[in-house]
């Protein structure tokens, strides 16, 4: 399920500032998100408010960013080439 823009009052995210600075999230289920593919990495947009509601905003297939329920996702602390590598495998998404 993607989400865009409402949120409603929740307990904030108690991992809302270690995501802040993950720049690459592990896709770990997509439980009502049949768009996003498990064991997939997705770039990050840095989203404070999405995160106090436990949400993250993710580029997906579409090239776009959208938000999703955290708990489908993972942050990973990944070696600085291999961000490297990803960030240059999603600059070059074809456009539409």
């Amino acid at each position: 399920m993607r989400k865009q823009y409402s949120f409603a009052k929740s307990r904030p995210n108690p991992y809302a500032k270690r995501l802040k600075k993950v720049q690459f999230l592990l896709c770990i289920r997509n439980t009502g998100c049949e768009d996003l593919e498990r064991r997939k990495f997705y770039e990050q947009i840095p989203d404070r408010r999405a995160a106090q509601e436990s949400y993250v905003r993710v580029v997906d297939e579409s090239g776009e960013d959208y938000l999703y329920p955290a708990a489908n996702f993972v942050a990973l602390q990944l070696p600085s080439d291999v961000e490297r590598a990803l960030a240059r495998r999603s600059r070059k998404r074809p456009a539409s």
